[in-house]
């Protein structure tokens, strides 16, 4: 078979398997599928503010990164608020919360460290840490004794050990028990990393989140 009769073949074994994706326009429907969860993309208010206050920006593009000519003004003042909202000592803006954990699990675990992960984290998580060079581990969902285990039998006084969780997961809603993970990570030393792309704005005083 040529290229076109392999891909027309491959095409209906998925419509065969009710497996083919299509592209559909979605007006007038309610969304219960994307991830704009708080309903921001289509908000009124939201969109006449931004460009009631912003008329007076000199660039509607970065121009390159923000290392090479893309900072702006604008990103470190939100990432100054993001400071004070989250009460933290810092905060760095990515494009998206996949981009963010690709980066953070392909690159602050290094060689010799280990990522103990629930398993059903998300997968931004998984492709972050094939990117890195950690060894990695899973351990039960929200499996508290299963966690310790690892953390026994793999903690060692030459290496980092990372945690890696998320505060609530996305395809079943249901929460990490972070006050007793937190309190396992500090026991046998380990760094303890929270997803909470689910629960800021939804969760906790003003929506700070669950961390």
């Amino acid at each position: 078979m040529n290229l076109e009769q392999r891909l027309s073949e491959r095409l209906n074994q998925l419509k065969s398997k009710s497996a083919l994706r299509t592209l559909k326009l979605t007006d007038d429907l309610i969304d219960f599928c994307s991830n704009d969860y708080l309903g921001l993309a289509f908000n009124e208010e939201l969109q006449h503010r931004v460009s009631a206050t912003y008329t007076a920006i000199s660039r509607s593009g970065s121009g390159g990164s923000r290392l090479l000519s893309g900072n702006h003004p604008l990103m470190e003042q939100l990432e100054r608020q993001l400071c004070t909202f989250h009460n933290s000592t810092a905060a760095l803006l990515f494009n998206s919360g996949y981009d963010a954990n690709l980066s953070i699990f392909a690159n602050l675990p290094g060689r010799g460290d280990l990522v103990i992960f629930d398993n059903l984290v998300h997968a931004s998580i998984h492709d972050g840490m094939r990117m890195g060079k950690a060894e990695t581990v899973f351990f039960k969902h929200n499996d508290y004794d299963d966690l310790k285990r690892l953390l026994a039998l793999h903690t060692k006084s030459d290496r980092q050990i990372f945690v890696a969780v998320e505060s609530v997961y996305s395809m079943d809603g249901d929460l990490a028990p972070l006050t007793e993970i937190s309190e396992l990570c500090q026991e046998y030393g380990a760094a303890l990393l929270v997803d909470e792309a689910h629960a800021t704005g939804v969760f906790g005083s003003n929506g700070v989140g669950r961390v």
